[in-house]
């Protein structure tokens, strides 16, 4: 049934950059797949992914031990949608209960409180096992939202969850409640009967040294692809301050080379504007000129180095600059510690909190202030002498 796609699904496997062994090893799979596709008594037109979990299900069985799992038949199943051989997935809204009232609570984030789609995610999967556990087939029960059972839940959370996410749940809980009210699902307010979460004091900014920072891009080896790209990144987090998603949510159209400026993509859908240094410049002329590949994907600046060469995730960002710690003997360095780093650089280098919160883009001076505690010189200045004894 598939083998008549076989030779353009091998060709744009190999514009989007799998390598000819790649192709060949995925046309394996899909070869197979064709063959029990003709056993089962179905036709390219049948395949879906319940099919495919099928099939994988049987390869599972036989005892193969590559190729096992959904993500070998994406490509597949892309391109097929493409032709308009199969039909595209069914819609996200779940057909169970609690995905229905995720999914109503998660529009109520986007349209009423303007949250990002990220954060709406986020807040949606925090909530996810108090709706599950109270709603039923005939929808919210709200004799199981009671005080008591939303104490009871956060309770729950912080023998397995860290303090952060902790706070986070507490926030998503009270929004979810609210939206409840406000949908009439409730009668009384419950969103105040989420207790604070106690938190500690904000540690000092734990800034690399230059010389750390140093390190960590000489472990880039500018002879290979990655190195390339993994330099490019960190300079921009190391330099400008910025932040691993907007590292890589970064586009081509962002850089004006003429004006020596970047773009950049913000929280809460702000763009600022940054002036391009010339080390960071030349990185990333040099990463799109001699690494990201020619078959990439989409306008993105970082790319994947493995096919396909899709937009690299926030997350991909944050494991290349673990990889370059871990390769200069640092041990555990994740992205934020390099925006540190650049606050601690510019003061160091005479900077004063307010350009530091104008090149992190920070919205309020309080969020600067904190690393005023870092400056130990400029602090000795406002200690009092330490009483002596008289003799």
């Amino acid at each position: 049934p598939l083998a008549r796609f076989a030779e353009g699904f091998a060709d744009e496997l190999s514009q989007v950059g799998y390598t000819s062994f790649s192709t060949r090893d995925l046309l394996g799979v899909v070869a197979h797949f064709s063959r029990w596709l003709q056993d089962q008594g179905l036709e390219a037109g049948d395949v879906d992914e319940a099919v495919a979990e099928r099939f994988l299900a049987a390869r599972r069985a036989a005892g193969y031990r590559w190729h096992r799992r959904l993500a070998s038949l994406v490509p597949l199943l892309a391109y097929l949608r493409r032709l308009g051989v199969i039909a595209p997935p069914s819609a996200a809204t779940a057909q169970t209960p609690t995905e229905r009232e995720l999914e109503r609570f998660r529009k109520y984030l986007l349209t009423e409180r303007g949250l990002t789609p990220a954060s709406a995610k986020d807040y949606v999967s925090l909530v996810r096992p108090f709706v599950a556990d109270r709603v039923g087939t005939a929808g919210v029960d709200p004799a199981r939202a009671t005080s008591g059972e939303v104490n009871a839940f956060l309770v729950a959370a912080t023998s397995r969850l860290g303090a952060k996410t902790v706070q986070r749940s507490a926030s998503a809980l009270r929004a979810l409640l609210r939206f409840w009210h406000l949908d009439g699902v409730l009668s009384v307010p419950l969103a105040e009967a989420v207790p604070k979460v106690a938190h500690r004091a904000p540690q000092l900014p734990r800034g690399l040294p230059p010389e750390q920072v140093a390190a960590m891009l000489a472990s880039c080896d500018t002879g290979r692809v990655d190195g390339l790209r993994d330099r490019a990144m960190m300079l921009l987090m190391a330099r400008l301050g910025l932040r691993c998603g907007e590292v890589a949510a970064l586009r081509l159209e962002d850089i004006d080379w003429r004006a020596g400026q970047v773009s950049v993509r913000g929280k809460g859908g702000r763009r600022d504007l940054l002036p391009l240094p010339v080390e960071v410049g030349q990185a990333i002329a040099d990463y799109l000129q001699a690494g990201r590949p020619a078959t990439a994907i989409g306008r993105t600046v970082f790319v994947r180095v493995l096919a396909p060469h899709r937009a690299l995730s926030s997350t991909g960002v944050t494991q290349a600059v673990a990889a370059a710690a871990r390769r200069a003997g640092l041990g555990t360095v994740y992205g934020h510690r390099l925006r540190h780093s650049a606050a601690t650089a510019m003061l160091a280098a005479g900077g004063s909190l307010t350009e530091i919160g104008q090149v992190l883009r920070h919205r309020r001076p309080a969020t600067t202030a904190i690393y005023a505690r870092v400056d130990v010189e400029a602090l000795r200045t406002l200690a009092r002498p330490w009483p002596r004894a008289r003799s």
